[in-house]
């Protein structure tokens, strides 16, 4: 039982996770915004090379 205790209080390795998880989550938003930017910076490259 003195085991279990020590192995559910024992934190290590929990900044590792949360880095983890930040890290997912910003590569998810990334994934979710990039093609709606691609399409904007199309459009403007676009504007650029039709006025040159």
């Amino acid at each position: 039982m003195k085991r279990l205790a020590c192995f559910i209080k024992d934190d290590t390795g929990a900044t590792a996770i949360e880095y983890a998880m930040i890290a997912v989550t910003t590569s998810l938003v990334l994934v979710a915004v990039l093609p709606a930017i691609e399409s904007a910076l199309d459009g403007q490259y676009s504007s650029v090379a039709a006025a040159m």
